[in-house]
């Protein structure tokens, strides 16, 4: 589950670019020049972690001395109080480094913490839970890291990586048989082919075209339980649209093999997480955790 590192750094690059400008004209005014000071990351309500490596980069990036210093792990249950981290060393890069730093921390954990709560409904059913492309730009790549890290797994990261026809590409090409056959032509032959649909009819046209997954686009219960019926294991079946915590087990009783949910990415709530330092003392060394 590890983020690649050159995309991570330039993320966090480009967020301390937006947020620091030509300087943190607060922090260089109050706070005085080599000054050390201590950080305590905390959870301030329940939830799952994620994000901490991005943090770290975070403080890295403005101070290579920082240590950062985890104290829970990624993917793991926290409750309210909970140290995350210790964030040691110039209280300057400290300060200004310190909301790039939980925007990041709060925006994943989030992610992680609403995916966990669907993934656990999904116990037992045999069907996974799948992220979308509905992400915030630029931040697809943690995005889909946080969807991995609370229990869930990730659809295609972009157009490049599979073929997804949807309705627009079914009325340019005709039907769903000729965009399916146009598509084969020109996609590499290890490439998946999942074609979208709204009606039993359009379930039956993609399978006869030979797609290797059929989405079935807000269906009601009952046509997406005879789709299951109808495909009987031919291809991998995906249920999407409207999916949350008060249906999610319903859709998957159904029988379909995923179930994709944008909400994982562009609705789930920050994480409430706070950081606070201890006094600033000159470098000599610094005391216990408090």
């Amino acid at each position: 589950m590890i983020v690649d590192p050159v995309l991570m750094a330039k993320i966090v690059e480009r967020a301390l670019r937006e947020d620091i400008g030509t300087g943190d004209v607060t922090t260089e005014s109050i706070v005085p020049a080599g000054y050390n000071t201590i950080g305590f990351i905390r959870a301030k309500e329940m939830g799952v972690v994620a994000g901490l490596p991005v943090a770290a980069a975070v403080f890295k990036r403005l101070g290579r001395d920082i240590s950062f210093q985890p104290r829970a792990r990624e993917g793991e249950k926290v409750k309210p109080g909970r140290l995350l981290a210790r964030v040691e060393g110039d209280a300057r890069v400290i300060l200004t480094g310190e909301r790039v730093a939980l925007n990041f921390l709060q925006r994943l954990s989030g992610i992680a913490t609403y995916t966990n709560k669907l993934a656990s409904l999904l116990e037992g059913t045999g069907a996974r839970l799948t992220d979308t492309r509905k992400t915030t730009p630029g931040l697809r790549v943690l995005e889909k890291y946080a969807v991995r890290v609370g229990g869930g797994t990730n659809h295609r990261f972009g157009l490049y990586d599979a073929v997804l026809i949807k309705d627009n590409h079914i009325k340019v090409a005709g039907s769903i048989s000729n965009a399916v056959q146009l598509a084969r032509a020109k996609a590499p032959h290890s490439m998946k082919i999942e074609v979208e649909v709204e009606s039993l009819a359009g379930v039956e046209e993609a399978l006869a075209a030979g797609a290797d997954i059929i989405m079935l686009d807000n269906m009601d219960l009952e046509t997406m339980a005879r789709a299951v019926q109808l495909v009987a294991g031919r291809a991998v079946l995906e249920a999407s649209g409207g999916v949350n915590e008060s249906n999610i087990q319903d859709i998957a009783r159904t029988g379909v093999n995923l179930i994709s949910c944008g909400s994982l990415t562009h609705s789930a709530r920050a994480l409430d997480i706070s950081l606070d330092v201890g006094e600033l003392k000159p470098w000599s060394g610094y005391g216990q955790e408090n």
